[in-house]
């Protein structure tokens, strides 16, 4: 007893799991700041400002109101309900509260669904770059997450072509997510009404990831719920991690037919059982005070619109190809053409910026691809300035 266990075998349930590389690349950010290093992270996809202050005296009203104990598995009621009555307005038809699960942050939400709706032999589409977690998600769901991409000058965004050629007998359903992370990419309504339209024919699941839909800045990002049919196969999650600079609070939520959030909030109740108390008060304060929202959401976007032009602008007058973001606070930069001498230009890219630069950035191939890397805007402004100027010195070579 109390030695050290050598042998340890992973499951197979978790054997092909891979650590989150965005999380990873922050906590190496992390220690070599602790060492000694001025490191400057562009690497954390969480907002650098503080959470509303309306939202935090909510949390300390409920707190001494004695909200500290269990809440239902799936949320409270109003909390449910104000997300439904969002979600009638979208849909333009009644959503029923108990189609919501409240959950700790959009990424449980999105796991509750992949593990409830997907199984072995599932195939997923997944359209790639996209976020790191959503392959490992379905990994562990055991079923197989298949990579579609979309041409490079459309921003990588899919169409019904490239899901016609990546179907198979196997598929069962596709996840999308528009403001897309790592890209920008915002999908139209149009492009949206063409994906939905084959989805459905095809009789797939469509999990929508619109954590990022508060954040455009083309105008409002359309939410599949204004597209896909009433009675569709659909699940959308969505959260207050980047819109609300909350993501220390994890309180994310998902909107499913009613029979299939019954069987997420049952899955749910065995893992980590309701989002936190305190959390689903202060998001129900921030859903609850729409004039706050909005008001706090403008002065984020102002500031995001301003680092994101000044960035593009560095960068592309140092020669780099840089996405083009409508939406998120990314911006996607090309580092060059993969070949087998250099399968991973973005990871070498990323590895010279913090070895001889001092900038943390996340290298493409935590997205599938391995020629870019995914610089975030989401930090003060003067570390996004400074760590475009070092990354444009530092140069492709």
């Amino acid at each position: 007893m109390g030695q050290p266990v050598t042998n340890y075998t992973p499951s197979s349930n978790i054997h092909q799991l891979r650590e989150s590389a965005t999380i990873a690349a922050s906590a190496r950010a992390k220690r070599l700041r602790a060492e000694g290093r001025s490191i400057i992270d562009l690497g954390a996809g969480e907002p650098d400002f503080p959470t509303p202050r309306f939202v935090i005296e909510a949390a300390h009203r409920a707190l001494d109101a004695g909200a500290t104990r269990y809440t239902s598995v799936a949320g409270i009621e109003p909390l449910r309900g104000i997300i439904a009555e969002d979600a009638s307005q979208r849909r333009g038809s009644p959503v029923d509260p108990s189609a919501v699960v409240v959950s700790a942050g959009t990424k449980q939400a999105l796991f509750n669904a992949c593990f409830a709706l997907f199984a072995a032999g599932d195939e997923v589409l997944v359209p790639t770059p996209g976020w790191t977690s959503y392959y490992e998600m379905l990994t562990i769901a055991r079923a197989t997450a298949v990579p579609v991409t979309g041409p490079r000058e459309r921003r990588f965004k899919i169409s019904a072509r490239e899901l016609e050629r990546a179907r198979t007998p196997k598929t069962r359903g596709l996840i999308l997510n528009s403001p897309s992370n790592p890209t920008g990419a915002v999908y139209s309504r149009a492009e949206l009404e063409e994906i939905v339209a084959f989805a459905d024919q095809a009789g797939w699941w469509l999990l929508s990831d619109e954590i990022y839909r508060g954040i455009c800045y083309t105008g409002e990002a359309t939410s599949l719920l204004s597209v896909a049919p009433p009675s569709g196969r659909l699940v959308v999650v969505d959260g207050l991690a980047k819109s609300m600079a909350m993501p220390g609070w994890r309180i994310g939520w998902s909107v499913a037919p009613v029979a299939l959030a019954r069987s997420m909030a049952a899955l749910q109740s065995h893992t980590t059982s309701n989002a936190t108390t305190i959390s689903q008060h202060a998001a129900l304060s921030a859903l609850s005070d729409t004039n706050a929202y909005e008001s706090a959401l403008a002065e984020m976007m102002r500031e995001l619109r301003r680092r994101r032009d000044g960035a593009l602008s560095v960068l592309r007058n140092a020669g780099f190809e840089v996405l083009q973001p409508d939406g998120a606070f990314y911006l996607f930069v090309r580092a060059g053409q993969a070949s087998p001498d250099d399968p991973e230009p973005g990871s070498r890219l990323a590895e010279r910026l913090l070895d001889a630069h001092d900038v943390a950035v996340v290298a493409g191939s935590a997205f599938r691809a391995p020629e870019w890397i995914r610089v975030s805007f989401a930090a003060p402004t003067a570390d996004v300035f400074e760590g475009v100027r070092r990354i444009a010195a530092a140069g492709l070579s």
